[in-house]
């Protein structure tokens, strides 16, 4: 089957309906359903914007299926536990198996699965992992299971999983959690998860390898591909990218105005603006030269300490998979290959100065200055030694910590993954990596400061929220491009998580 994103489907009706100004998030028009065939559609248009009186609006009214939330219809009561709260939203979170809808920038899957909610009514890649926290908490493995089959179906698909399953994000994948995800789904039905899965896991593997090749090892100096970069020394780590180098189609008149305003070249602009969001930190400090300028981002320059934390995860889990199967050759293999990244993170992300895991621009050959949690992923995967987590656990205390929980870099940017707020996620990676090296006091303290914000903000307004403000706990989050989003998946997962450990 082939999947087009919706700019390409309906060309100047598209991009029209977006410069219009009528709706103001663009990701309402990439998702609606065509009712009738797309290409009827767009001769109808063409045949009618000319004429008089021309209505753009009605005209898209009439042949599309606008986006709503389908959880607006939920109505909440305050008065009850979190936990139960939580337990009754699933159902509204989850989506069917899908149809395929000719023109629909929706990727059909056959399973069904648990949606993020609010704009959101799509799967999500990394969102998932944290969400599945929250279902097996709640014992609903079935919901686990069909969603990693559905992330399966998307490799065996694309090569890949894509950011989300909208035809609009098939240049991009998002943080590799897959392996994550088989090995929690091996916790709760055993081993041989992980040789059913195992094809997927490798074509994952392969795809952020991609471009490696034997003539790399013949020439000296950088040498990069698409997501994988070979340092001056030999040593291979990953970055973020995107295989298209345009305008979102989520976002397209945004991407346009930064373009517009930039002085600089509007397609790599485009390429670091769609790799962060392949990063899911769309958008943060962490890859803008200046804090305040949305348009100085050089998210390809830089190696992401998380990403490669992830990698490195996946490595371990194929070398698993293969030696549950007898394989020792190739399980040695990746043994060498997840051996050798480790070396790679303490070598190039551990930064003496900051005493403190941080991104590495492999073009400017320096740690890039920006503190943020990614810096804790070495702690959530064990790869940091006893002294560095020491050094990363002060550093929390003294830079990351508030009232909230912790914010996700200490910068205020306007951007959403920056001061003030704070994320389900990069908590629950955050007390987790403190616990695995002993600090139980600080991982509790912010385990507690988290839970009560989001108790707080349940009781005030009867919803669990996409991000929130952790520095000033009496006000609900901002920035970004789009208003907070309540549901919601990863926040629900891991406040559920949290509740019982």
């Amino acid at each position: 089957m082939q999947y087009l994103p919706p700019d390409q489907v309906f060309q100047e009706l598209f991009t029209d309906q977006h410069r219009s100004g009528i709706w103001p998030d663009g990701k309402t028009i990439s998702d609606m359903t065509p009712l009738s065939p797309p290409q009827v559609i767009l001769e109808k248009y063409r045949a009618e914007k000319g004429l008089p009186g021309f209505d753009l609006k009605a005209f898209t009214e009439a042949h599309f299926e606008i986006p709503t939330s389908k959880t607006s219809g939920f109505q909440s009561d305050p008065t009850r536990p979190v936990a139960e709260h939580i337990n009754i939203l699933w159902d509204w979170l989850k989506r069917e198996a899908d149809e395929a809808r000719p023109g629909s920038s929706l990727i059909p899957l056959p399973y069904p699965y648990i949606v993020p909610g609010g704009r959101f009514n799509e799967i999500y890649y990394w969102d998932s992992y944290f969400t599945m926290l929250g279902l097996q908490t709640s014992g609903r493995v079935d919901i686990i299971e069909n969603m990693v089959r559905n992330f399966a179906h998307l490799i065996n698909e694309f090569g890949f999983i894509p950011n989300g399953n909208r035809t609009y994000f098939i240049g991009r994948s998002q943080p590799p959690f897959f392996a994550l995800m088989v090995s929690l789904l091996a916790a709760e039905q055993g081993d041989m998860v992980f040789a059913n899965f195992f094809p997927q896991l490798l074509k994952e593997h392969s795809f952020w390898m991609k471009g490696i090749n034997p003539d790399w090892e013949a020439k000296s100096g950088l040498q990069y591909s698409e997501r994988a970069v070979r340092l001056e020394d030999g040593e291979v780590l990953n970055r973020y990218y995107d295989n298209f180098h345009s305008p979102r189609a989520e976002m397209y008149s945004d991407d346009l105005e930064t373009a517009a305003h930039a002085d600089r070249e509007a397609t790599q602009l485009y390429l670091d603006l769609r790799a962060a969001c392949e990063s899911g930190w769309d958008f943060s400090a962490r890859w803008l030269t200046n804090p305040n300028d949305l348009s100085t981002i050089h998210t390809t320059d830089i190696l992401p300490v998380d990403l490669n934390c992830l990698l490195c995860f996946l490595e371990e889990t194929c070398t698993k998979a293969l030696a549950l199967q007898g394989d020792t050759n190739d399980a040695g293999a990746f043994y060498t290959l997840e051996r050798k990244r480790k070396a790679a993170i303490l070598k190039y992300h551990w930064s003496e100065t900051h005493g403190f895991f941080m991104d590495y621009d492999f073009r400017k050959k320096r740690h890039t200055e920006v503190f943020s949690l990614a810096g804790m992923y070495p702690l959530f995967f064990k790869i940091a030694t006893p002294e560095q987590a020491e050094s990363c656990a002060k550093v929390i205390q003294e830079k990351f910590l508030r009232p909230g929980g912790v914010v996700t870099t200490p910068i205020h940017s306007g951007q959403q993954w920056d001061a003030p707020n704070g994320w389900a996620p990069l908590q629950w990676i955050t007390i987790q990596g403190l616990k695995n090296y002993g600090f139980d006091d600080l991982a509790n303290d912010i385990k507690k400061r988290w839970i009560d914000l989001n108790t707080k903000v349940f009781r005030n307004t009867g919803k669990l929220l996409e991000k929130y403000n952790v520095e000033n706990i009496d006000l609900l989050s901002g920035g970004g491009e789009y208003p907070v989003q309540d549901g919601f998946g990863w926040t629900n997962g891991v406040l559920l998580r949290l509740l019982v450990s």
